[in-house]
């Protein structure tokens, strides 16, 4: 049984909108909570999730959501510097 909730769980993690955005890399799109915002943005009919977040929307956002709400609030100690510009690309050097 455990095994076949793994199974299941790794399947759809393909599938999360959390995955999808930090695998999208699109700049200007949202980062902190991006996979709940596109989960909520297709909930509510949006029509550009590719435009807006760099990916489409996940096929069931209901489904997808408690999964990605979670992902995102464990994610958050990256997601808030990121936002804030800590991890923005250097060039240059010696």
């Amino acid at each position: 049984m455990k095994a076949a909730l793994v199974i299941g769980g790794l399947a759809l993690l393909g599938g999360c909108a959390t995955v999808s955005t930090l695998d999208a890399n699109k700049p200007g799109a949202p980062v902190v909570y991006a996979g709940t915002r596109l989960n909520l943005y297709t909930l509510q009919g949006g029509c550009c999730a590719q435009e807006r977040f760099g990916t489409a929307g996940p096929r069931w956002p209901a489904l997808d959501l408690p999964g990605s709400a979670l992902l995102d609030t464990l994610l958050l100690p990256l997601s808030l510097p990121m936002a804030a510009g800590a991890y923005s690309q250097v060039s240059g050097g010696l």
